[in-house]
């Protein structure tokens, strides 16, 4: 478990890290299909085409080691890891390219950091869910997976 003085300390180290691979992602991926364009409006994210998706063999996890130790500890980055969303960048694993209903999954995510207002308020509300109620049983995780199930095929 992460003490609350820790979480203080990498909530920045996260942010700041999560702003890193979304200007990565924003750089080397590419932008939604018209259908994924449509699912995005439909999930409610307003800025759709800034969102961009970038294939990797695997999901990159922090260099940080105290970041990387939490990142694992919670259960959030591992090497199963199939997406993740760092605001209007989304990382997808190579062997999950195509699959609709995690980019729907993930949009819902972007929408959060919409709605939520960014990397700070977004990621400390996730994280403090997965801290407190254990991954994937927070709210936000769990809006994400409720929404997903629209978008199968």
């Amino acid at each position: 478990m992460i003490a609350p003085v820790m979480f203080k300390k990498l909530l920045p180290l996260a942010c700041a890290w999560a702003e890193e691979q979304e200007a990565i992602i924003q750089r080397d991926g590419v932008p939604l299909t018209d259908r994924l364009l449509a699912d995005a409006r439909r999930i409610g994210v307003r800025l759709p085409e800034q969102v961009r998706l970038r294939v990797v063999e695997q999901v990159p996890v922090p260099t940080n080691p105290l970041l990387r130790a939490a990142a694992e500890e919670t259960g959030l980055l591992s090497p199963l890891t199939a997406g993740l969303t760092l605001r209007y960048g989304i990382f997808i694993r190579a062997d999950c390219w195509g699959d609709r209903q995690l980019v729907a999954h993930e949009l819902v995510h972007t929408m959060q950091y919409e709605r939520l207002g960014g990397f700070a308020p977004f990621l400390e509300q996730y994280l403090q869910e997965c801290l407190t109620l254990g991954y994937p049983n927070g709210e936000l995780e769990q809006e994400a997976r409720r929404m997903e199930k629209d978008y199968e095929g």
